[in-house]
């Protein structure tokens, strides 16, 4: 009997101490803390990306302006990243806009430090339209200032990208 309860008294307190040292916040959360603190940016994040079939920005632009969608692979440089968490970033378009790279379910993040990195992207690229609403969250997440945030009063028609995987690259 005496050793039911010293078991009983073992788990209990194993179990309250375990308790008590867990960090608040979600996996996600502390996933992003992670990979923003990576000392190294160059790697696979998300799913394995392989490197074949990989086409370029100009051809997966045409496919989206006949299509109305893309799915692959493409390859081109990281312009900008979300500065909080590395959830989203963007690349330089031959036809002279920026697309927008979000990835998967936010299954992932790339570090915030990954700007000017060239980069393999697999996913599907949509044209679409965002709101104002998520265009002030994006100008926000860039550090623009509140004046800057609030001059966003149109939608844009863009192509976007939603990435399963990416591999970023070393610099040249």
């Amino acid at each position: 009997m005496k050793i039911s309860h010293l078991v009983v008294l073992t788990f209990g307190i194993a179990f309250s101490t375990a308790c008590q040292n867990q960090k608040s916040g979600t996996v996600l959360e502390e996933v992003a803390i992670e990979v923003s603190a990576a000392d190294t940016v160059p790697g696979n994040y998300g799913a394995s990306v392989a490197l074949t079939g990989v086409v370029s920005p100009a051809e997966m632009v045409s496919i989206v302006e006949k299509e109305g969608n893309f799915e692959g692979k493409i390859t081109g440089k990281i312009n900008e990243v979300c500065t909080k968490k590395g959830c989203w970033l963007t690349m330089d378009l031959p036809n002279g806009q920026s697309m927008r790279v979000t990835f998967k379910d936010y299954g992932f993040f790339v570090p915030t430090t990954s700007q000017g990195y060239p980069v393999v992207l697999e996913g599907k690229a949509l044209l679409t339209e965002t709101d104002v609403e998520t265009l002030r969250h994006y100008a926000e997440d860039e550090g623009k200032s509140k004046e800057e945030v609030e001059a966003i009063s149109e939608p844009k028609r863009e192509i976007t990208f939603e990435a399963v995987g990416v591999i970023i690259k070393d610099k040249a």
